[in-house]
């Protein structure tokens, strides 16, 4: 229980400090978001990011019935928790052959095999 209490807390002075942080300018702004645990992931291209990414499309395609499938990972970061959030752009391709970039945040816990798609919206 104590090791419990001293996670808690761990995470809530975490928490304080990412949310007391008042950036002046956006680019301020921006590395907030890398101080707050995340950060810019170094390679996509590899099988684990692909597969996550293509999982996100077709999780997405699945509850919208559109048809859209996975083309690329275009960027992302990730973030370290109790597993990982994964932010991702992704290039999908709707069913009448319009390409189009999307965001994407996935919650992803391997040990118990828990997969999460928190949101998937098209970007501009």
């Amino acid at each position: 229980m104590r090791q419990h209490n001293i996670l808690l807390l761990t995470i809530a002075i975490d928490i304080v400090i990412c949310v007391t942080a008042t950036p002046t300018t956006a680019r301020e702004a921006v590395s907030d978001v890398a101080s707050c645990g995340w950060e810019q992931i170094p390679d996509i291209n590899t099988q684990e990011i692909q597969e996550i990414a293509r999982w996100a499309v077709a999780e997405h395609a699945r509850q919208a019935s559109d048809g859209l499938q996975f083309k690329r990972v275009v960027s992302g970061m990730q973030q370290l928790v109790s597993g990982v959030n994964y932010k991702l752009r992704i290039d999908a391709v709707n069913g009448e052959g319009k390409e189009g970039t999307y965001g994407a945040e996935v919650y992803d816990q391997p040990w118990t095999q828990t997969r999460t798609l928190d949101y998937f919206v098209p970007t501009n």
